[in-house]
């Protein structure tokens, strides 16, 4: 059998390490599930709760989730519905419902505790590549490519001299993030929350601050003078008038009921009556609202 190598990294691309680990180490926000009384728990449940979400609209809802529900079990035990109400407004509920199914899954495979292997995570439901390599490494200090978008804006710029990452990631994303894995498993994992760091404060998408970045001086971006975008155009998010918008607020009306809510009342939140079907209908199929008899409406039980 051919054992598969590793690309050589050159000496340029190994000189990024350590200076972005010693700035993580002076300027790392203090964060509550990078402590230790997090666990490997407080780790998933932030790493489900952080995508597509700044960090700032998820401390309050992190900090209420994990006092309600410190342990997988203890979500395990709750209806799923009662995981999209504690949601709240972080948007995107269908990971609330997919983290209620990991934390049954653990509980009922695991004995409550978040598995250590990759494989196991990544057998989890709800776990993608991402995630399952997150918490292998933020929690149990394992070597793993962690690629948020964070990350791959970080190494466009470093390593590829290019302003923006491609819109999804891609095969040789993946494989330059694993050629720049550190070789000891604590550096690798420090090298992946510095990594991430870096880009979420200092590599930003728009005004970035180079001036304050500990590898300035060697980013193949900055040393090519910068070169604008010449991929496609990236477009942003809208949400105003989109079936999310929609859906957030048929959801805010059941997350506020106690017990089922008449079609007529969620009929109020949207005047447009093919977009406001389209939307409810979408949170049926989804499993994020449950349709009882008498045209009523309720969060799902089971």
């Amino acid at each position: 059998m051919t054992v598969p190598t590793k690309p050589p990294v050159s000496p340029a691309r190994d000189d990024l390490h350590a200076p972005v680990i010693a700035w993580f180490d002076a300027h790392a926000r203090d964060l509550p599930w990078r402590r230790a009384e997090a666990g490997p728990w407080g780790v998933m449940v932030s790493e489900f709760m952080l995508q597509q979400t700044p960090v700032s609209r998820v401390l309050p809802v992190y900090e209420q989730w994990m006092a309600r529900w410190p342990r997988p079990a203890a979500l395990a035990a709750e209806a799923p519905g009662e995981a999209v109400r504690a949601w709240g407004r972080l948007g995107y509920p269908r990971r609330a419902l997919r983290l209620h199914g990991a934390a049954v899954a653990i509980t009922e495979r695991h004995g409550g505790d978040v598995p250590t292997e990759h494989a196991q995570l990544l057998a989890l439901p709800g776990i993608g590549e991402y995630t399952a390599a997150a918490v292998a490494s933020f929690a149990y200090g394992q070597r793993h490519a962690v690629l948020d978008t964070n990350v791959r804006r970080v190494l466009a710029r470093a390593v590829t001299g290019v302003q923006y990452p491609p819109g999804a990631t891609t095969a040789a994303e993946r494989k330059l993030a694993r050629a720049l894995l550190p070789e000891d498993e604590r550096t690798a994992a420090l090298w992946a929350a510095a990594s991430m760091e870096l880009g979420a404060l200092v590599c930003t998408a728009k005004n970035e601050n180079c001036h304050r970045c500990p590898i300035t001086d060697r980013c193949a971006w900055q040393l090519a003078g910068k070169p604008e975008h010449a991929g496609p155009p990236r477009k942003g998010q809208t949400y105003a008038g989109t079936d999310r918008q929609v859906r957030g607020k048929l959801l805010a009306v059941l997350r506020e009921a106690v017990r089922p809510v008449p079609q007529a009342v969620l009929d109020r939140v949207w005047d447009e009556p093919v977009q406001r079907a389209r939307a409810l209908d979408g949170l049926v199929a989804d499993g994020l609202v449950e349709p009882l008899p008498g045209g009523l409406y309720r969060l799902p039980l089971t």
